[in-house]
């Protein structure tokens, strides 16, 4: 290498890491702003149907100091961080459910696991990495330097990479059956006994309250009552004088009654009579009722064309992103782009924030989108809506957001060296991604600390609030904005930064601690959220745990299928053959999780309900469970109107 080749390849390197320095500092200036001022805000009784939608909807006490001119409301504090770390998994189960809790265990997990895979990764792995060459003419200190292109093909410090591979894949295994799937079981059992005592105990302090108010509120309650048969009368006879629809919800006596009937075939025609557990009465998507069950395959194939469709053409904007990323393959195509250097310091920001700012931009709609697709889709659970549109979006995500920013990225730098040094291109393919490693260090700063950050502050919110305070004054309403909290933007985009530092994490073990910031702050920022912001409109009792565990698995397979191309590429064939057998594992792993821990998931057992039934009868619950059946399903046109808030009275006597 010449002198002059390796200054452009060290001034390369130091802008690279110049740059991901610049994008940190931008965030977290960003985030120590927002983090204070969202403290402050919290704090302001005018904005509680923001930061308080939750308590302020059940009318629950709110922790507002008493004195209006205090100092104390303009300061900012700690305190909802440190309620957040305080708050038990059983408070989240009892309080919000089991779903609510398969978020925080998603973020419990990357904590978990990042955390010990930077231990390793930065005592063992980086010294590793930065070791591996001497540089003539003096040291640099980029990013490059701690990744896997540094170290020599054909080296035997290969095999501490190899070890590594096999740590990090095993302890994955471990943290999500150590397990995961046994807790939320264990979970799914106290909550079914809890539920079933705090339903009898709030229904005896609802009609407590009844009777100590029904003297003051006789005659309003009267006319609201001549009212609520009026409307009642008309959603009536509105709804009967549509089509029948061919479905019905049948009840049973038993639970384990109905989990036989649910789980045989009724007819010899198996399209003919079809049968299921029903949903929660809460989940129940009573649009798709009217679907007829033979179309429903050709719902669910247009819709899985058009995601597809969507996929494909977002990889437009995607390759524009990367474009700008790799400014000087940019200036080499488009020779206007140069101008962005007449200013100091904007190259910069246009190679290093932008494209991550842009790529959050585009990426921001596709959760919307993919929902909306998923509810066309005939589903008959808002849940199995929610579910789709989950695993929509994450492959959307892994398709575009990682694979062809990779790619891209990649393909670019090869065109470059093509022309140049054709002899090179097979060296720099083994660097293809560990080149992207910058690009997502940015990513996971950008979605963690600038994402994370205004997810607590709803400027939204914040901004419709002031809109309706300027048109209406003191007159506007002050009801909560309260919405269900939304498992498909969530899940995919945390599962996602899961899959890049499980894959990164060989390739760049630097990548790690971001991570572990990534996690611990939006474990705190979504508790608080499922506190006293979103609302747990349905539960599944974990239905989305098992989609999570797949997302996680296919990243510890695909960080095993890069080490092998990249143990090949770096001329380490006995390292490439090792990892076979630690993928054929994996596979042996999640093919047994599935049969030990899946079923359960998707199936009531005869077991189970056998002894629940047991616990109604000893309990005195089971004329309380015929008493709800009885209006658990019937549909929205023909329920009565009911303006008091309460508890929902539709607890289905089928639950898990």
């Amino acid at each position: 290498m010449d002198l002059n080749m390796f200054l452009h390849m060290k001034i390369k390197m130091e802008i690279g890491c110049l740059w991901v320095m610049f994008l940190g500092t931008i965030n977290i200036g960003l985030a120590l702003v927002t983090l204070p001022l969202f403290s402050v805000l919290k704090k302001q009784p005018s904005n509680a149907p923001i930061y308080y939608a939750r308590p302020l909807s059940r009318r629950h006490h709110l922790p507002f100091d008493d004195s209006s001119s205090s100092l104390n409301r303009f300061l900012p504090s700690l305190v909802w961080l440190s309620r957040a770390f305080r708050v038990t998994e059983d408070e989240i189960v009892q309080a919000h459910g089991l779903d609510a809790l398969v978020i925080i265990r998603l973020f419990k997990f990357g904590i978990k696991f990042f955390t010990v895979c930077s231990l390793v990764g930065l005592v063992v792995l980086l010294p590793t990495n930065y070791g591996a060459q001497e540089v003539q003419n003096g040291s640099y200190f980029t990013m490059d330097s701690f990744t896997i292109s540094n170290v020599k093909r054909g080296s035997n410090r290969l095999w501490v990479h190899f070890a590594f591979l096999c740590f990090i894949s095993l302890y994955g295994m471990y943290l999500l059956y150590k397990s995961q799937a046994k807790s939320l079981a264990r979970k799914i059992e106290d909550l079914t006994e809890s539920s079933m005592a705090k339903r009898r105990k709030n229904k005896l302090s609802l009609l407590g309250l009844l009777h100590q108010e029904t003297s003051k509120a006789a005659f309003l309650e009267e006319k609201l009552q001549a009212l609520c048969h009026r409307i009642h009368q008309l959603q009536c006879k509105d709804t009967l004088q549509k089509k029948e629809l061919p479905v019905a919800f049948v009840t049973f006596k038993s639970r384990s009654g109905a989990a036989a009937a649910a789980h045989l075939q009724h007819h010899s025609h198996p399209l003919l009579w079809i049968t299921e557990l029903a949903p929660e009465p809460r989940d129940v998507s009573w649009r798709n009722m009217r679907v007829s069950y033979r179309v429903v395959p050709l719902y669910k194939l247009g819709v899985l064309i058009a995601a597809s469709l969507l996929t494909v053409f977002f990889a437009i904007p995607v390759t524009a992103v990367q474009g700008i990323a790799k400014y000087e393959k940019l200036k080499q195509w488009f020779p206007p782009a140069r101008a962005v250097q007449l200013i100091p310091g904007l190259s910069s920001i246009v190679t290093g924030y932008l494209p991550s700012a842009v790529l959050k931009g585009f990426i921001y709609i596709v959760p919307l989108t993919m929902f909306a697709m998923a509810k066309i889709a005939g589903c008959i659970a808002r849940s199995k809506e929610e579910i789709k549109a989950c695993n929509m979006v994450f492959y959307f995500l892994v398709g575009n957001v990682f694979f062809w920013s990779v790619l891209s990225g990649s393909l670019l730098d090869l065109i470059g060296q093509f022309i140049s040094h054709p002899k090179n291109v097979p060296s720099q393919l083994a660097g293809a991604v560990s080149a992207q490693a910058d690009f997502f260090v940015t990513y996971i700063l950008t979605d963690g600390l600038s994402g994370f950050s205004l997810e607590l502050l709803q400027p939204g919110m914040l901004i419709w609030d002031i809109l309706k305070s300027c048109v209406h004054g003191c007159q506007r309403e002050t009801s909560p904005y309260l919405y269900s909290l939304p498992y498909f933007r969530i899940i995919p985009l945390v599962s996602l930064s899961v899959l890049i530092g499980i894959v990164y994490a060989v390739v760049a073990p630097l990548l790690l601690p971001f991570l572990i910031l990534y996690f611990c702050l939006g474990y705190v920022v979504y508790v608080n959220q499922i506190r006293d912001v979103y609302e747990t409109t349905y539960e599944t009792c974990g239905q989305y745990w098992p989609y999570i565990h797949h997302y996680i698995l296919l990243a510890i397979i695909l960080m095993q299928i890069t080490m092998v191309g990249l143990f090949g590429l770096k001329l380490k064939p006995a390292a490439s053959i090792s990892t076979i057998p630690l993928i054929l594992f994996t596979w042996m792993f999640n093919e047994y999780c599935k049969m030990r821990f899946l079923p359960s998931f998707h199936h009531y057992t005869l077991q189970d309900a056998a002894e629940n039934d047991e616990l109604d009868e000893k309990c005195g619950l089971l004329e309380l469970h015929y008493e709800n059946a009885i209006n658990a399903y019937c549909p929205p046109g023909l329920r009565p109107v009911n303006f008091m808030a309460s508890e929902s009275s539709s607890t289905p006597l089928v639950s898990s």
